[in-house]
């Protein structure tokens, strides 16, 4: 089955580090942008984090993580990274991998994802 899959979620202190990963090794990412989202607020949907254009490798971050979110992608493993440095409470979030539809750009927006990986939990502590 051709699905995205993130992982390296769970609880860390603040301060601390840490990287996530997405992976997607049946799907085609060549022609696509795939993208970090998180939700943080029941009811509410899911907000634009960080994103890249696959091959292109331009990224783009929403205003709130830039400089401490970091996106990246290994083109050979098909892997999506997401590093969060210096990590805080209000990162607490579940956070989406994302995929665009064919050559659309980066998405930023839930109706601009034609992908959606089923999320991992971060919880940052004081």
């Amino acid at each position: 089955q051709a699905y995205l899959m993130e992982s390296g979620g769970g609880p860390v202190q603040a301060v601390a580090s840490l990287t996530l990963s997405c992976a997607g090794p049946e799907r085609t990412f060549q022609g696509y942008a795939l993208a970090w989202f998180r939700h943080q607020v029941p009811g509410e949907e899911r907000d634009f984090v960080a994103g890249i254009r696959w091959i292109e490798g331009d990224t783009l971050y929403a205003d709130s993580v830039k400089g401490r979110f970091t996106i990246s992608r290994d083109i050979d493993k098909k892997l999506l990274y997401l590093q969060i440095h210096s990590t805080k409470p209000e990162d607490t979030a579940i956070y989406y991998c994302a995929q665009s539809f064919l050559a659309q750009g980066i998405p930023t927006t839930f109706d601009a994802v034609g992908t959606w990986g089923s999320g991992t939990q971060v919880t940052v502590s004081s």
